[in-house]
């Protein structure tokens, strides 16, 4: 079992992990989601002390392995890494670079490891490339090597940090296949990965990392299919945002609208919905909200998702809990009616917003 506590890594210019708290329990495979830049990568690397946290502790089987003095090596036999970019030693042939950590590391003898070598390669289905150097294989086949030299120190972890990110299309297949195979034998593993269909299935657990942290967690069918938080629903189906904030009276409203029309020409929004998005914005905004709130306080987040060309609005706004569906100002509501497919208002009690309004453009 992995326990991480109040995990934390700083840098000069960025602070990729802040506060990181989690168990990965023995046998579970979790994949590691999120956007780029957002400690995925760095998460991983702290757990095998590739890159040593600033902050917090690891424990592995109830050993503190961020403690001072302790051996690093005894980390590496207990956690493997396979790495995106090989990391092939190019000077030795592909049993070579499989038989040198366990030699060197595990101390067996050269033949043992020549015979583990031979025996994961078979595993990968790789045999026949045994004599031959990094440079002689696809980049699918290198990959393939690198678990199987993963493998050979026979780790009770295994980290993979975007193990298909640098293959061409064609080889990522070969690749999850001999990870799908791992998955199934009962070891703890971590895959970080951009592949969405492959994490699902893979896993018994994912992370969704945002904001220097575990943003959300659960099962794929609580994370993929009934997110929670707004960031995970917007990562995990597509969605382009846009966010504006409405606190004055004056607000510049063509300010806004030409904000909008560059949302929607780099999103490739269609004219019709661009133009309703825009309608909808002001009817909601300008002509029902505002002449109703003392200090307005308005917080706007258009969604527009590509793959299914629609368009949501999310309103927060602060005053007494009222339905801008149930507006005196006709006109405008008429307009609403005329540009939207559903509607939705409840009472909030979020950042000090007292009112959400959700409305679906068509």
């Amino acid at each position: 079992m992995i326990e991480l506590r109040h995990l934390e890594k700083k840098y000069d210019t960025a602070v990729p992990l802040r506060d990181v708290s989690a168990v990965i329990r023995d046998g579970e495979v979790i994949s590691v989601i999120g956007p780029s830049g957002t400690g995925k990568s760095t998460l991983l690397r702290c757990i095998n002390l590739l890159d040593r946290p600033t902050g917090g502790q690891i424990f592995v089987d109830g050993e503190e392995i961020t403690a001072p003095r302790y051996d690093v090596s005894r980390v590496r036999r207990k956690i493997g890494m396979v790495f995106q970019s090989f990391n092939l030693f190019g000077h030795l042939t592909v049993i070579e670079n499989i038989m040198l950590a366990q030699t060197e590391l595990l101390g067996r003898s050269r033949q043992e490891a020549y015979d583990t070598g031979i025996g994961l390669l078979r595993r990968v289905g790789l045999a026949d490339r045994a004599l031959r150097y990094p440079d002689q294989l696809s980049g699918g086949q290198k990959q393939r090597v690198a678990i199987a030299r993963t493998l050979a120190m026979d780790p009770d972890v295994i980290l993979l940090d975007e193990p298909t990110s640098a293959l061409d299309p064609t080889m990522v297949g070969e690749v999850q296949a001999v990870i799908r195979d791992l998955a199934g034998t009962g070891r703890t593993m971590m895959i970080v990965t951009h592949e969405m269909k492959f994490a699902r299935a893979i896993c018994s657990r994912v992370f969704y990392m945002d904001q220097g942290g575990i943003y959300e967690e659960g099962t794929p069918e609580e994370i993929f299919d009934h997110p929670k938080k707004d960031l995970t629903r917007r990562f995990i189906r597509g969605l382009k945002v846009l966010e504006l904030a409405v606190d004055s009276a004056d607000y510049d409203f063509p300010a806004a609208g030409a904000r909008i029309d560059q949302y929607c020409e780099k999103n490739q929004v269609r004219s019709h919905l661009r133009y309703r998005i825009r309608l909808a914005f002001e009817e909601l905004v300008q002509q029902i909200l505002l002449p109703r709130l003392e200090e307005p306080r308005i917080h706007v987040a258009i969604e527009y998702s590509e793959a299914g060309e629609s368009v949501s609005m999310t309103v927060l706004y602060n005053g007494p809990v009222f339905d801008p569906a149930d507006t005196d100002n006709e006109l405008s509501a008429r307009v609403l009616r005329g540009i939207t497919a559903k509607t939705r208002h409840e009472a909030a009690d979020r950042d000090g917003y007292t009112n959400l309004f959700r409305i679906s453009i068509r």
